[in-house]
């Protein structure tokens, strides 16, 4: 969370639009973005809110809990859902955490969780169904065959046969992800109710259908599997990348677009983006909703996608935002859901076992905001399945936090930009060479979405109160060339 204006800063950042910074429009933007459009976009959303089966405040199903907490930055910018029957189809679920920043970070990942999973669900077409083959067998079995036939007919599907099927239902699921995220990101940008420009999101999102499991992701945000090892053992498996500017492929996408990627002095294990000529914004991420400032100079909104058959081994998804990952591993995340008193309250668990590492590994810092999903692979036992004994292997960080009842939530559109504070120290950084949004999906396929990518450590946090975008337009400090020349052109007196 963040934001990438100063707010004493009279100097608008480059290529902003018209009142969107700036002293004198600041009461003005505030009406503007605490108002609602039309009362047709309150009544869609209080629908949209009550349709059965799709939870997005703290709570739990048979099948997944979700919780959150807002740390000590200000507001709540966390947030997540869990869709179940999802698009009209009895054994898909949609679950997703969206991880604001900015001023209005809060408001831009409540859109993004309030539509983009509207836009996957009309991308999704029937195509996609991997049972669709076999429930045409089905149909047809009640009339003119016996189950003998059917059997036979199923068990000519070769090997091969059915690799095929699969990467066709994973590419009918990538290009459904790939439509539904561009035209998200689309709409945040006309939308009249939020300023995107320096606000944003991240989002780490899955469709369960079956034993498919289709991971979309933006952002530092992560989803991790428990399952078990061969001996038994519950181990973590990571299925996103965390895409920081630092990332080797990342990096070079945004220095090509004359972006630029270095840390500030005082925390040089956090690699932020910066607009070519001002130290602005200081984002903390390379892909992201939002944050327009930066969309012609490297950052994208393009998913990384990635696929996996379930298997019987597969117990759990973990969803979270930074402020789990920032203070827990993988590891550690995995043993916290499984050793919950029970499902409903795994999510809560591993919140406030976050907070209480917030405490403990960084005392001076502000807890963040923490937001966490755990979808439960096998819906028919009630518990959660491992023992203090089970061992666990992986490979990164977690934690999350707490959420407000709709009555508050629905205040939280009246408040003003969140306020941070941020010391001023920078970096000198280097230009460099152009893909832009639209050839940004070509670019981004030579980065591909393998979490081997990650096996080096990429997670950064060291210091105090890190955000994901700076507050405070970063400072020039004088070095001694700098105060000989000032001293120089004083007179006696002035010295």
């Amino acid at each position: 969370m963040g934001t990438c204006l100063s707010s004493d800063s009279r100097d608008p950042l480059p290529n902003s639009p018209p009142g969107s910074v700036g002293i004198k429009k600041k009461k003005n933007a505030r009406k503007k973005m605490g108002s609602r459009n039309s009362s047709f976009e309150y009544r869609r959303e209080d629908l949209l809110h009550r349709i059965p089966g799709r939870l997005f405040l703290n709570g739990s199903s048979d099948v997944a809990c979700l919780f959150t907490q807002q740390g000590k930055k200000g507001t709540n910018q966390d947030a997540m859902i869990v869709w179940e029957n999802f698009a009209s189809r009895s054994d898909a679920v949609f679950c997703g955490v969206f991880d604001g920043h900015g001023p209005y970070g809060h408001l831009v990942a409540k859109r993004v969780r309030d539509s983009l999973p509207l836009k996957l669900s009309s991308h999704w077409d029937t195509s996609v169904n991997g049972g669709e083959l076999l429930k045409e067998f089905s149909l047809n079995t009640n009339g003119s065959m016996n189950s003998e036939d059917a059997s036979s007919i199923v068990n000519t599907l070769s090997v091969e046969e059915e690799e095929t099927k699969n990467a066709e239902i994973f590419q009918a699921f990538k290009e459904s992800f790939l439509k539904a995220f561009r035209v998200m990101d689309r709409e945040l940008r006309l939308h009249t109710g939020i300023d995107c420009f320096c606000s944003g999101t991240t989002a780490v999102t899955l469709i369960k259908q079956g034993r498919n499991l289709i991971i979309g992701n933006v952002g530092d945000s992560r989803a991790v599997l428990g399952t078990r090892d061969n001996d038994g053992s519950l181990i973590a498996v990571q299925l996103t990348v965390d895409l920081k500017p630092n990332l080797p492929a990342e990096e070079a996408r945004i220095r090509k677009c004359k972006g630029r990627v270095f840390s500030l002095h005082d925390e040089p294990d956090v690699a932020r983006v910066w607009l070519p000529n001002t130290d602005a914004p200081g984002l903390a991420m390379a892909r992201a909703f939002g944050d327009f400032c930066l969309k012609d100079f490297g950052l994208i909104s393009v998913p990384e996608i990635s696929s996996r058959t379930l298997t019987e081994k597969d117990e759990f998804v973990v969803l979270a935002s930074d402020g789990i990952w920032d203070v827990l591993s993988n590891e550690e995340v995995v043993n916290v859901v499984a050793l919950a008193p029970s499902r409903s309250t795994a999510a809560r668990a591993l919140v406030e076992t976050a907070v209480r590492a917030w405490r403990s590994k960084y005392p001076i810092s502000k807890v963040d905001d923490c937001a966490v999903v755990c979808l439960f692979l096998d819906a028919n036992s009630n518990d959660v399945m491992s023992s203090a004994s089970s061992n666990t292997k992986s490979k990164e960080q977690p934690n999350s936090l707490d959420q407000a009842d709709s009555a508050a939530e629905k205040d939280l559109l009246f408040q003003q930009p969140t306020g941070l504070d941020r010391s001023g120290t920078v970096h000198s950084g280097k230009d460099n060479e152009t893909p832009t949004e639209e050839n940004a999906e070509d670019f981004s396929d030579q980065i591909d979405q393998n979490p081997s990518d990650s096996e080096i450590d990429w997670l950064a946090l060291e210091g105090v109160s890190r955000v994901n975008t700076l507050l405070n337009l970063p400072r020039f400090v004088p070095g001694d060339a700098d105060r000989k020349a000032l001293e120089a052109k004083q007179t006696p007196n002035e010295r």
